[in-house]
């Protein structure tokens, strides 16, 4: 598993008020956004999140492994004034750059579900930047799509050049929910399972009809098989650190007479008929 930092941006300005992402588009992203942190440290316990807004550009946890302080924080924020995508990103590298482990990878998931004031050529120049850190970008864009999408495609093109592919951009529309449809993107999925993700599931479900399903589905499979890990590893303890009994007194008896064994074959008139 890739070892891997990463730090949440939510929009937190006052579109997130808006009700066509159920029930409001700060809760949809609220859960979306926990869905990501559990899935981000569960998939390697030496992974960590950091999570801000960026209505106020403020960093609300700092990179950590605690999921319930991050889903204590997150469900703190509400909508407060104008979303600037720039400064969050700014602000999101800063606390990268700061990791205690430099040999995490990193990455910043970004919501945006408001209008992007900020122009093409900053959005570039930024996005330049972070492709020379060695920063990856996942842009989540729902709610402004229509003025939004242009911006956001020439600025995760520019992060994965010709040949790059580490940073995503998924577009949802309204109507949907964001965990479900963010649950079936590769923001979630590793690359390489999305195309095999219906060989998980028995009885030919198709992941890709219900998002929701599927990842309700992967994440009750995978804690399953965990359990199944922890039962097999605390089993093999126990057998090793069990003493050796070989049936109680009975297999010290066994022992002694292999000790005598060899006097016995040079005495044969010592062996009882």
């Amino acid at each position: 598993m890739v070892l891997e930092s990463t730090v949440l941006c939510i929009d937190n300005s006052e579109f997130m008020r808006n009700g066509d992402y159920l029930p409001t588009r700060i809760q949809a992203q609220q859960d979306a956004a926990n869905m990501i942190c559990r899935t981000k440290l569960r998939s390697n316990p030496e992974n960590n999140v950091a999570l801000l807004s960026m209505a106020d550009a403020q960093v609300h946890v700092t990179l950590t492994t605690d999921s319930g302080k991050l889903l204590s924080k997150l469900n703190t924020i509400q909508p407060k004034g104008d979303m600037k995508l720039l400064n969050g990103l700014r602000v999101a590298h800063l606390a990268l750059k700061h990791r205690q482990s430099k040999n995490h990878r990193t990455r910043i998931v970004a919501f945006v579900g408001s209008p992007i004031k900020e122009d093409d050529k900053e959005l570039v120049k930024v996005a330049k930047r972070l492709k020379k850190e060695k920063v990856s970008v996942d842009v989540i864009n729902f709610g402004e799509q229509e003025c939004n999408t242009e911006k956001l495609t020439s600025f995760v093109n520019t992060l994965n050049g010709k040949d790059g592919a580490g940073s995503h951009l998924v577009t949802i529309p309204p109507g949907s929910m964001l965990s479900g449809a963010i649950g079936s993107s590769p923001i979630v999925v590793e690359e390489g399972s999305m195309t095999s993700a219906a060989q998980e599931f028995d009885m030919g479900f198709d992941p890709n009809s219900d998002p929701e399903l599927a990842l309700a589905l992967r994440v009750s499979l995978e804690e399953q098989r965990h359990r199944q890990e922890e039962e097999a590893r605390k089993a093999k303890n126990e057998t090793q650190s069990a003493p050796p009994t070989a049936g109680g007194r009975g297999g010290e008896k066994c022992w002694r007479t292999l000790q005598l064994l060899p006097q016995q074959l040079l005495h044969p008139k010592s062996i009882l008929p």
